[in-house]
């Protein structure tokens, strides 16, 4: 009997999804859902695939600054059979440091990864602050965006989990441009427009953790999400394929 490997990838709160790899577990899935600390130049390769790499297939399921790096992963590293993009991005992100420079979120094989550079003359005019202006005006204003794409075409199969009320990035729109990309590909896209940042599976709890921010949604469409991308998970997690395009 075959066996699958999750590496489970959280996003800006620090805070590992444990009740979702709980849930993983309980299917039989073999998960490791490391804290990682979200700063500048992470090496992809520091993510431990290797722990998992006596499965007979690997996924990797992440949320926002985690589904980033899931995508990458799953474009750079051939081991990766397919990902699960909660809260996607289609761009690789800088991070500003202390003195207001900005690196790249990612390196790979030691080199930093292209990214968009947020854009410096940007502010927010809410209180808690969305980001999603700030997402869309970095892109417009980047000179180079396309270096920064994530190469999603390179990944075998690919699940997208999006809500329309998403306030920290337009995760719906950095989907719809990861579904165009990959063309006729395996992908599948999970949204509802009430639903905001953080999707919530059957059995989960509401995630709290993390800095002070608009995140959209409500309880009942963020668990609408959820509901409707649970079984898209297991399908995906019960039928991965290690075919890998070209």
């Amino acid at each position: 009997m075959s066996s699958t490997g999750v590496l489970l990838l959280h996003g800006s709160s620090g805070a590992p999804d444990v009740d979702r790899a709980r849930l993983l577990e309980a299917e039989g899935y073999d998960v490791l859902a490391p804290r990682w600390r979200v700063t500048h130049e992470v090496p992809l390769e520091s993510f431990p695939l290797d722990e998992l790499a006596h499965n007979d297939r690997l996924v990797v399921m992440g949320s926002s600054w985690g589904a980033e790096a899931a995508l990458l992963l799953g474009a750079l590293d051939e081991r990766v059979d397919a990902v699960v993009a909660f809260a996607p991005s289609a761009y690789v992100w800088g991070r500003v440091l202390d003195d207001g420079s900005q690196r790249s979120a990612w390196t790979w094989q030691g080199e930093p990864l292209p990214f968009v550079p947020f854009d410096p003359d940007w502010e927010p005019d809410d209180d808690p602050p969305s980001y999603v202006g700030l997402y869309r005006q970095s892109v417009r204003t980047c000179a180079d965006a396309e270096r920064a794409r994530i190469p999603v075409e390179r990944i075998c199969e690919v699940l997208l989990v999006a809500g329309g009320d998403d306030q920290v990035w337009p995760a719906v729109e950095f989907a719809e441009e990861i579904a165009r990309r990959r063309g006729d590909l395996t992908t599948r896209m999970i949204t509802v427009p009430a639903a905001g940042h953080r999707a919530v599976l059957p059995g989960e709890e509401p995630k709290t953790a993390g800095q002070r921010m608009a995140r959209g949604g409500t309880d009942a469409a963020d668990r609408e999400l959820g509901g409707l991308a649970w079984p898209e998970i297991l399908r995906l997690l019960g039928d991965v394929l290690r075919v890998h395009p070209a």
